[in-house]
């Protein structure tokens, strides 16, 4: 994988020349991942295959930072990015940037506030740094909510973006077009700094809602994936069963049960799947907490008649944080460290990525014309 070097340039749009280009080809690029949460945009970087260092990561939250370390042994900066200067991001001598802001700003259900929350400011700020380094970035990736794409914060990324001789291809995709039965549609920003292009440049300053551009003609479509899609119990902790009605759930997952009066209060609203389904709905940081809007429960009794059966006969119960990781696509290795609650980890993975989705986008923007 070539990289792009930068240790000439004295001005954004001083840009690097094909003889520096030549000169670092076997080096890995240097990466900055800020919000980097518990890790799903390096887990997408390794599943990529890029060859890539993460020279540092930034997140505020102490622990997800605790989650992170844990996993790759190397805590993040715990500050507020928005004190860096473009002094402090010329030292990691970095050329890529990945970043995955708070989407509060942006989400149906909160404010919509947009460049005016306070949770949005610093990752204007970042990007307003980008012209002041000797050492810009040749690359960035950001990932955000839907929404995200038609704010005011999206028009400043852009603009900025642009003034500093950056194209761009975005994306809206699920995880569902890539074969996994889960609903989670997000917002990808793709850009590369001139002279650098995208190996499918029609698709510059376009918004996508389909993976082709990601594949190539040996490479299944969205369509061919949606088809072999797997089901659900293929991302269970617990997925084997004792008859062909019920599905096993061992002693230590009691806890997971949904209570018979939230199940009454809230039958109507709840989105119940079955071991056999091929979608689930998008876990968000209050699940567990609620049983509303905030992911799909598992029937762990397979009714003969499905529309005929009284939710207290379906034995609904929570997915296991392990199965949340898996619908997330993150690695078996990754783990919790054993001080974060049960619901600290339900809320960590809500704010974290589908890494099935984030990986293909990742090994395009990286790839060479």
């Amino acid at each position: 994988m070539s990289s792009k070097p930068l240790k000439n340039c004295k001005l954004i749009r001083e840009a690097p020349t094909k003889s520096m280009e030549d000169e670092q080809q076997q080096q890995p690029w240097r990466v900055l991942e800020f919000y980097s949460g518990i890790g799903g945009m390096r887990y997408s970087a390794m599943k990529a295959g890029v060859n890539a260092k993460m020279v540092e990561a930034f997140d505020i939250n102490d622990l997800a930072n605790d989650v992170y370390q844990h996993n790759f042994a190397h805590r993040p900066f715990q500050g507020n990015i928005q004190t860096l200067t473009a002094a402090d991001l010329d030292r990691y001598r970095a050329n890529v940037w990945l970043l995955s802001p708070p989407c509060q700003p942006y989400t149906r259900q909160g404010l919509q506030k947009q460049s005016a929350d306070v949770r949005a400011s610093s990752f204007l700020t970042i990007l307003e740094i980008i012209p002041q380094l000797t050492q810009p970035p040749v690359m960035l990736f950001v990932e955000n909510v839907v929404g995200f794409e038609t704010s005011d914060t999206h028009q400043m990324m852009v603009q900025i973006l642009e003034e500093n001789q950056f194209v761009t291809q975005e994306f809206i995709l699920s995880p569902l077009q890539f074969g996994v039965p889960y609903s989670r549609p997000r917002y990808f920003c793709l850009a590369k700094r001139k002279p650098s292009s995208f190996s499918k440049s029609e698709f510059n300053g376009q918004l996508i809602r389909v993976p082709e551009p990601l594949f190539d003609c040996k490479t299944s479509t969205s369509d061919e994936m949606l088809q072999t899609s797997l089901p659900v119990e293929k991302f269970l902790e617990f997925g084997d069963s004792t008859n062909e009605n019920t599905l096993f759930v061992e002693g230590s997952l009691d806890q997971y049960f949904v209570p018979s009066s939230l199940s009454e209060r809230w039958g109507s609203a709840m989105d119940i799947v079955y071991p056999d389904s091929k979608r689930c709905c998008c876990f968000t940081k209050s699940y567990y907490r609620y049983v509303k809007g905030t992911g799909s429960l598992l029937a762990t009794v397979m009714p003969t008649i499905r529309d005929k059966t009284s939710l207290e006969d379906l034995r609904l119960r929570y997915f296991t944080p392990r199965e949340v990781s898996n619908l997330h696509s993150f690695p078996k290795e990754f783990e919790f460290p054993e001080h974060v609650t049960l619901r600290q980890r339900y809320a960590l993975l809500g704010n974290s990525l589908s890494v099935a989705v984030v990986a293909p986008l990742l090994r395009y923007l990286f790839s060479d014309p």
